[in-house]
């Protein structure tokens, strides 16, 4: 599905620069913007390097893509907000539904928490179109700096036709990740972001991008989730199963304003201490709780039945949610976006099944 056209969303608010296309042979390379978010990868021991920055480092650039660039923010991942995410979203779509001639979109972003931020565009950039999601684990004033190599082949991926209808993707250290099924697993390494399980989609080699598979889950251009018909993104916490957790936490996350709660489930499904009982208190309230697996890996399968959400004259364990193969921190995002699209548990329950 796509959006109609929708000029000047966030006009004023983005100091947006782009590159003059003059002298560009007529056989230029495809168009890619950059619309930089910040993190590592722009953290200078001297101050943090802007998008303009960020393009000059760049080698070889105009061998591959026809650079644009914007500045939408400049800060740690971590610093990024909910309501900043629904407006980097939007100002995605806006560049796609506004320039066709644009081949596709790179973002930087810290890696504390990329894959989140990932993701979420994988959900709500309703274009064929690729968004390629870039950082770096070395900072610009470290020996060793690997972003100038990583914004690359982030640039040849965003460019290359056969990155379109991959939906959003992760690309660092020259492998291809889709923003769906890739996790942060080394807090300093290089080789930090993988797929377990599934393995890349791809890697970027000196002659070529190549790809060996792709996601089927629902994704980008047939996703359903309209980021402009959103106000806010509900609040959903993360609450994990430990030896002997308690489940007033849980009965705590429902009193600050939980509208969903997902709980990093052990092994299957497993729950510990008190956190049953914490766990029916929330169905109770009409608070939806996802159960996702703590391993990093791995599936918990969907109850069979289920009930329409709230409103109805279901039993509470209507309100209950499997996130399939999603991790916690994915699962969030999803049931963020399906709150503020429904509340009808069985529609939950098949997002959940479809993406």
């Amino acid at each position: 599905m796509r959006h109609p056209v929708r000029v000047g969303v966030l006009s004023g608010l983005l100091a947006v620069a782009v590159l003059s296309s003059v002298g560009w042979a007529q056989d230029a390379p495809p168009r890619v913007r950059l619309v930089a978010t910040g993190g590592t990868i722009s953290n200078a021991s001297g101050g943090r390097l802007t998008a303009s920055e960020l393009i000059d480092l760049i080698p070889d650039l105009p061998r591959y893509a026809q650079p644009e660039f914007e500045q939408f923010a400049n800060v740690a991942s971590s610093s990024i907000t909910l309501e900043q995410w629904l407006l980097l979203a939007r100002r995605i779509n806006e560049l796609f539904d506004t320039d066709p001639g644009l081949a596709g979109v790179v973002v930087t972003s810290g890696t504390d928490t990329l894959e989140e931020t990932a993701f979420f565009l994988h959900l709500t950039v309703t274009d064929p179109r690729p968004v390629v999601v870039v950082g770096s684990m070395r900072n610009p004033s470290t020996l060793g700096y690997e972003g100038a190599a990583n914004l690359l082949q982030a640039f040849r991926v965003a460019a290359d036709p056969a990155s379109r209808g991959k939906g959003g993707l992760v690309v660092m250290n020259d492998e291809i990740n889709s923003s769906r099924e890739v996790t942060k697993t080394n807090s300093v390494r290089l080789q930090t972001f993988e797929t377990r399980g599934y393995g890349m989609l791809g890697v970027v080699d000196r002659d070529r991008v190549l790809y060996y598979r792709e996601t089927l889950k629902r994704h980008t251009a047939d996703s359903e989730f309209d980021v402009f018909a959103i106000d806010a993104l509900p609040r959903v916490d993360i609450l994990m199963v430990y030896q002997g957790a308690s489940g007033d936490l849980i009965e705590a996350a429902v009193e600050a304003g939980a509208q969903g709660i997902v709980i990093a489930v052990a092994g299957a499904g497993a729950t510990s201490g008190t956190q049953r009982r914490g766990i029916s208190a929330a169905l109770e309230a009409g608070v939806f709780v996802v159960s996702a697996t703590r391993t990093g890996s791995g599936r918990i399968a969907a109850r069979t039945g289920g009930g329409r959400g709230r409103g109805g004259n279901n039993p509470a364990a209507n309100y209950r949610i499997a996130a399939e193969d999603l991790t916690p921190l994915k699962a969030r995002i999803l049931l963020m976006l399906a709150l503020a699209t429904t509340d009808d548990a069985a529609e939950i329950q098949r997002m959940f099944t479809e993406y």
